[in-house]
């Protein structure tokens, strides 16, 4: 089978396409032949030594994947050959077959095509949980997403109107921001032109957002908690942007505000019943049509590091996949 292999860490020019042999499986594992692999800012870490997860060399990167079960292990119950799943194995997916563990696995409804599969996961299931969950955003509250047009992001959007939330959706680009427009945002700021915590407090007529969901970082997470209404909630959900921002704590103190730190990994590992329970629902709600993953890109294998370029620069409107 032909897989990504990284064999150095570095740039994702490093990667190298080669022939490797299917991997065996365990009693608690399942073989799965890969139709599509979700491209993540995770991935472009783990290859450059930058990610809190390090797998020895040379490994095959990839923590999102979907496809068809060709075999299962000896104490596998919960799967059978040719179900259709998607998985998060961590790392292996960008492969054409995959040896994971079955209660990592979910199984996709028949509407859902594998490319989505692959790459509504991660995003949908950080953006739920982090609204959910963590702010408990409740209907006719406003929300502040910053990064709105990357893959968290828009899914922050999306979420943000389906449970009844006023959404204003912040980005870098006219057409970034058009595109948080067709999933849903009620306002847009561009950050990249406008003063950000100023648009806010006018489009909140002074009052400021309830939630900040911030998967950025940098420059633009001081602003955005400056422009916090009284007892809001800030989610920290990563640093796209690089460097991790210094917050002076009298702002949390002056706002009666939260600042609340979003590991959706770990509470899918810590909490499996009620991450089940909310990959149910964003299921319910992709099948009624709640949900509309975006995909601004295919990619070969022989092209994945054009993928996590695109994705590093901040290229992507959605997310990208790679079909084996």
């Amino acid at each position: 089978m032909r897989a990504v292999v990284c064999k150095e860490f570095g740039p994702p020019e490093r990667l190298v396409v080669e022939e490797l042999p299917t991997p065996a499986i365990g009693d608690q594992q399942v073989l799965l032949d890969v139709a599509a692999c979700g491209v993540n800012f995770p991935d472009l870490l783990v290859i450059e030594n930058k990610y809190q997860f390090k797998p020895p060399l040379p490994f095959t990167p990839g923590g999102e994947v979907a496809g068809v079960v060709k075999a299962v292990g000896a104490a596998v119950t919960t799967l059978k050959p040719g179900d259709r799943v998607l998985g998060a194995p961590g790392f292996g997916g960008f492969a054409e077959e995959l040896a994971i563990d079955a209660r990592l696995c979910v199984p996709i409804p028949e509407a859902m095509s594998f490319d989505v599969a692959a790459a509504f996961l991660f995003t949908y299931g950080t953006s739920h949980y982090a609204l959910k969950d963590r702010a408990r955003l409740a209907p006719g509250e406003s929300l502040l997403v910053l990064g709105a047009a990357g893959g968290v992001g828009l899914a922050a959007v999306e979420l943000g109107k389906a449970m009844g939330a006023k959404v204003i959706a912040a980005a870098s680009s006219a057409a970034k921001l058009a595109v948080c427009r067709e999933h849903g945002a009620d306002e847009v700021i561009d950050y990249a032109r406008e003063d950000l915590k100023e648009r806010v407090k006018a489009l909140t007529g002074g009052a400021g957002v309830d939630v900040v969901y911030d998967p950025v970082g940098g420059d633009f997470s001081e602003p955005a908690l400056r422009a916090i209404a009284w007892e809001g909630r800030f989610l920290v959900i990563g640093f796209a942007a690089g460097p991790i921002p210094k917050i002076p704590l009298n702002l949390v103190l002056l706002k009666g505000a939260q600042i609340i730190g979003v590991f959706w990994g770990s509470f899918t590992v810590r909490e499996p019943a009620r991450h089940q329970a909310n990959v149910r629902e964003l299921m319910d709600w992709y099948v009624t049509g709640k949900l509309k993953p975006r995909i601004s890109a295919r990619y070969p294998f022989a092209r994945v590091a054009e993928a996590l370029n695109d994705l590093a620069e901040r290229r992507v409107r959605g997310k990208v996949v790679l079909i084996p």
